[in-house]
């Protein structure tokens, strides 16, 4: 499992999740950051910092933002 970052990062893009990362696993994407699921250790550093409360554990993300889970694999398939 791996923390996914929601709907409330479309466009923030604040960074703090990304440089509290202790693997490196965020990267920044067009509209928002990702994180890869293959790479992340579930420490959820990234969670505690995130300033919009968009950042959720896989199988917490809240209703409606599932579509953000397929999000993330697809921009890490496609990088």
């Amino acid at each position: 499992m791996a923390y996914v970052i929601t709907s409330p990062c479309i466009q923030e893009k604040a960074a703090e999740c990304a440089d509290v990362c202790p693997v490196d696993c965020i990267a920044e994407g067009e509209d928002q950051f990702y994180i890869d699921p293959d790479i992340c250790i579930d420490c959820g550093a990234c969670e505690a910092v995130c300033p919009v409360d968009a950042i959720f554990h896989e199988e917490e993300v809240p209703g409606g933002e599932e579509k953000y889970i397929q999000k993330a694999i697809q921009f890490y398939k496609n990088d």
